[in-house]
């Protein structure tokens, strides 16, 4: 989703020259391929204090800023999902996939990405869902069941399609029977094992709705979130049977503003992390959550970088992907 107006992209073009440097794109468009490499830059939680890592009971356990000179097509990342193995799996709103494996330290920091794969996701007569315009490939959330079918729902032309594990063609998937805001729909995504081996949860982006699907049968209302004034872009499952919710904001005076919330299987508000400037933040708009020993979870957040460009204007955003440590208060 590009949550900009154009008088935050006339401001991203003006403050261009502070922007920090990123690596070039190609010269030309480069074709969608199997296998690409993906570079990662460190980035600090606080560019000014790269000592800081700790938020509240969040430990900053590294950041990257995404690229590649074999694709122009790795941009755009607007949901994630992570293995306990650290098998990654991401989605761009122009319906690309990418799969990857994180690479961590001997003290499990984030420090890089490996054997990445991205592919072009289809429609379901066979061509590229590109191939049809923003409106049919405005893809934003993700999720794999439990037999390896891939979920991934759709804004503008509001729709979930059904990818199945063999790699035949995808077919409608139950969705909410609402009336959809354009541009502002289901941009959250993930699976109900709580539930059942065919079941997600689905939130829109503008109300806080969430509803519990089944492959099988149709959408019912789930809980409602309280959105504090920002959006819903994000939300996967805890370990324990909560849930993990991604807010967020734009403004021009305070740039971006993101909010990850961890709620308990009763609904129940456990903890929360703020991220805004002066701290290392984006358009970030996927979230992973991923059990850990002891009793943490590491959380991946994953920014959209709307391709770099808004309205035909260059700004500074780039794809993030940073991890933080949650250790549940005592």
């Amino acid at each position: 989703m590009r949550p900009w107006a154009g008088l935050a992209a006339a401001l991203a073009l003006a403050l261009g020259s502070c922007a920090m440097p990123t690596a070039p794109l190609p010269l030309q468009p480069v074709a969608v391929g199997a296998r690409v490499q993906v570079d990662g830059q460190p980035v600090p939680l606080d560019p000014a204090d790269p000592g800081r890592n700790r938020l509240g009971n969040f430990v900053y356990a590294g950041g990257l800023a995404l690229t590649s000179r074999q694709t122009s097509r790795l941009h755009g990342l607007s949901d994630l999902k992570v293995t306990p193995d650290g098998r990654m799996l991401a989605l761009g709103d122009q319906s690309d996939l990418l799969e990857a494996r994180l690479v961590l330290d001997p003290t499990g920091r984030l420090v890089g990405v490996a054997d990445a794969t991205m592919i072009a996701l289809k429609e379901t007569t066979g061509v590229d869902l590109y191939a049809g315009g923003q409106r049919e490939y405005d893809s934003e959330g993700v999720a794999r069941l439990a037999n390896g079918d891939l979920l991934a729902s759709f804004e503008q032309h509001d729709r979930i399609l059904l990818f199945p594990r063999n790699g035949g063609l995808p077919r409608p998937a139950p969705q909410p029977e609402v009336t959809y805001t354009d541009n502002k729909g289901m941009e959250a995504l993930t699976t109900a094992p709580d539930v059942g081996p065919d079941a997600y949860r689905v939130g829109l982006e503008d109300s806080g709705w969430t509803f519990l699907c089944r492959v099988s049968t149709r959408c019912v209302r789930d809980r409602d979130l309280d959105l504090e004034g920002l959006a819903l872009v994000a939300m996967d499952n805890m370990p324990g049977g909560g849930l993990a919710y991604l807010l967020r904001t734009y403004s021009p005076l305070r740039g971006n503003v993101v909010r990850l919330k961890v709620l308990d299987r009763t609904g129940r508000l456990v903890d929360s992390l703020e991220i805004a400037r002066p701290l290392t933040v984006d358009n970030l708009e996927g979230l992973a959550a991923v059990p850990q020993p002891g009793g943490r979870v590491r959380f991946y957040l994953i920014s959209d970088d709307n391709f770099g460009t808004y309205n035909g204007l260059p700004t500074d955003q780039r794809t993030l992907l940073l991890a933080f440590d949650w250790t549940p208060a005592k």
